[in-house]
């Protein structure tokens, strides 16, 4: 049995369907309100701020796959993330079930610097403190705790359907919609983004792969490009003008950041 915590998300949904495809029939789908992909999955609706819910839903399983994402919301993330890590945690451990966790990349330095598995966290803002602390919890865990858990960690994501992210939100959403896109860029900087179905991938295989445990993997992406150039080059068609770069003095960005409008 494999189980999906947050799989009503755009990576738990894909991840569902790439382990049906290519390990397991034998899936279990958690949520606040879960909804079956298949029709063997298991459906389990549970809290996972509650612990006893939390174990409930894990308990029996052979690899647990965290995808739970929350609002946007810094005070929910603050009063609810570092809870419901602590249940799945004790969870995975009392079940002696792995763990593969899916994580970003806020809590990292903000610069130029390249990013690697090794790099230190220096989280600048409440939801990147709130997010190094639940990778370190993670890292205790693992060390003294006997968790057995891969972290694959994955930068801005953009992607089909479902897909929540500030690429999809203020790109491609509102040229579906005819409005004009807007993106935050920083004109000198180096720009990662990975494809929502490579980051499911990548996820699944390091779960269902023995030696990735007690490591953390950056999930594969594409060479990284200077933003600008890379909307001038992908919009600079026919149907989408070449993007303008100018700063807007009203957007609570630093200085060093710009908006494309196209």
């Amino acid at each position: 049995m494999q189980t999906i915590l947050g799989s009503n998300g755009q990576i738990g949904y894909e991840l569902a369907n790439e382990l049906y495809q290519n390990y397991t029939k034998e899936l279990r789908l958690v949520g606040r309100h879960p909804q079956k992909i298949h029709d063997t999955d298991q459906v389990v609706v549970a809290d996972l701020t509650d612990a006893d819910q939390a174990f409930q839903a894990i308990q029996g399983s052979d690899v647990v796959y965290f995808t739970v994402g929350l609002p946007m919301d810094t005070s929910v993330w603050e009063a609810q993330f570092l809870q419901i890590t602590e249940n799945v945690i004790q969870a995975a451990i009392k079940s002696n079930a792995k763990l593969a966790f899916f994580d970003n990349t806020y809590m990292y330095q903000k610069d130029a610097t390249p990013q690697t598995e090794t790099s230190p966290f220096l989280p600048v803002g409440r939801k990147s403190v709130i997010r190094a602390k639940m990778a370190t919890r993670l890292f205790e865990a693992m060390t003294n705790e006997g968790l057995e858990a891969v972290i694959g960690r994955a930068p801005e994501f953009y992607g089909p359907d479902r897909t929540q992210g500030i690429t999809n939100g203020m790109v491609f959403d509102r040229i579906k919609a005819g409005e004009r896109p807007q993106i935050p860029v920083s004109d000198t900087a180096l720009r990662t983004f990975i494809w929502t179905p490579d980051a499911s991938r990548a996820l699944a295989l390091l779960g269902n792969t023995p030696d990735t445990y007690g490591q953390t993997w950056h999930l594969p992406v594409a060479p990284g490009a200077l933003m600008s150039r890379l909307w001038t080059g992908f919009f600079g068609t026919e149907r989408c003008r070449t993007p303008k770069i100018f700063q807007n003095p009203d957007f609570s960005l630093k200085r060093r950041d710009f908006w494309v409008f196209l």
